[in-house]
């Protein structure tokens, strides 16, 4: 990853300038009337753009007119600081937040560098577990890439399940896809772009790795399977600029997008280094849970194990509602920048996925990439929960809970990978 700012490298934390204001209840309902009007009366304006407007909102929550997710609870508007005393003041919101730059959650280490900590990690399990055991545990697996099929797919039986996660929506929030890609070629891929002035054609690679590893084909025309749901309808929200970045408001109207066109599963691998949650993105997995749509997202890469420094899931993975994936690697050990969780409510890391050196689609001419970060480990975890939705047709919260009960309870501490490695169902 070269293009893509890393969660955790550094402290810096981006604002737009503008607010999050966090809807209560009773300003919610079949319409937008009383939430229309809170926010008319707190912003001093008269014209609200909503979601459910006929066209939506016009520009991803830019310019001066504020912007309703009224399905989420979630107003972005431009605030006076008299204004902002008032709305902190009002007891109809929850919560009154900056809106912030979220960033592609890639891992700027070196392959040479994380091969050489993997080493070193690998050796200290095999001391702690018994190297020679046989247990399928950390320790003793070893999984590599085949001329068939990728090490995170066979680490967590995706490669051996009877689903395809056919009949199941899955989203795929973050730089776009490239739609020129030979492996989705003749694919139905609904697409749309909320970032202002730039499609959705992907050309930073971050957008199109991921949604490589969630739902790529069953037989690449590019060389190995690194795809988990094979048959999964994938749609795609660009919520990231080229750049890597994207505003709150983006990816709030993008969530909007997903859960209206019932994805069971929205996969997020972006965030930004901030250690509290936010009552925006917690509002906002509550309600997608409720409607039947499990957030999945990077916990982050802002640790440097090696060094001591364990770190901490950012927003939004660290959101109570909104599930929160480490990275190990291929001995099932876990990564060298993984976040680990943190003391604030909500901010426990709860599952593990595949995320070094892990191989999957990318823009064209080059059509594949090896990469590492939580953004690889969360779409294997958003692929996985697609084929459990195939099985047994839970959504929301009972999906969450059956990922996490059928997770490979791994020798780490929860702190570091929760329930351990996902796993997918089997035959």
């Amino acid at each position: 990853m070269v293009a893509a700012r890393a969660v955790g490298n550094g402290s810096r934390v981006t604002t737009t300038g503008r607010y999050l204001l966090v809807l209560g209840d009773a300003l919610l309902g079949d319409d937008d009337s009383a939430a229309r009007s809170a926010v008319q009366e707190l912003t001093g304006l008269s014209e609200v753009t909503s979601t459910r407007d006929a066209a939506g909102p016009t520009t991803a929550g830019g310019g001066a007119r504020p912007t309703l997710f009224s399905r989420l609870g979630i107003a972005v508007a431009d605030l006076t600081s008299e204004q902002l005393r008032a709305a902190r003041a009002d007891r109809r919101l929850v919560g009154v937040e900056p809106e912030r730059v979220q960033y592609a959650i890639g891992n700027p280490l070196s392959e040479e560098y994380l091969r050489g900590f993997s080493d070193a990690a690998r050796f200290l399990h095999e001391q702690a577990a018994g190297a020679g055991a046989g247990t399928g545990t950390v320790g003793t697996a070893q999984f590599g890439d085949t001329d068939k099929v990728t090490w995170g797919l066979q680490a967590t039986g995706a490669d051996q399940s009877p689903e395809t996660g056919k009949g199941i929506t899955v989203a795929v929030l973050d730089t776009g896809l490239d739609l020129t890609h030979p492996d989705f070629a003749g694919r139905q891929i609904e697409s749309r772009s909320f970032v202002d002035g730039q499609p959705v054609q992907d050309v930073q690679g971050h957008g199109t790795h991921t949604a490589g590893t969630t739902a790529g084909p069953l037989a690449p025309t590019t060389g190995r399977r690194y795809g988990v749901a094979h048959e999964a309808t994938l749609i795609i929200g660009k919520v990231l600029g080229d750049d890597g970045s994207g505003t709150d408001a983006g990816i709030l109207e993008g969530i909007d997008w997903a859960i209206t066109s019932g994805a069971r599963v929205i996969s997020m691998s972006l965030g930004s280094d901030v250690n509290e949650v936010s009552a925006a993105y917690e509002n906002v997995g509550r309600r997608a849970l409720d409607a039947g749509s499990l957030i999945v997202a990077a916990a982050g890469n802002n640790a440097e194990r090696s060094k001591g420094n364990a770190g901490f899931v950012g927003i939004p993975a660290n959101s109570p509602s909104v599930m929160a994936v480490a990275a190990v690697d291929s001995a099932l050990a876990i990564a060298d920048f993984s976040a680990a969780s943190s003391a604030v409510e909500g901010g426990q890391i709860d599952i593990a996925g595949p995320g070094v050196d892990v191989y999957s689609s990318w823009p064209s001419p080059q059509n594949t990439n090896t990469i590492s970060g939580t953004s690889m480990a969360t779409p294997h975890v958003a692929g996985i929960a697609a084929l459990w939705s195939q099985r047994t047709g839970a959504t929301g919260q009972q999906l969450w809970a059956q990922l996490v009960q059928a997770a490979q309870r791994l020798p780490l501490p929860s702190g570091d990978v929760g329930s351990g490695l996902v796993r997918a169902p089997g035959a």
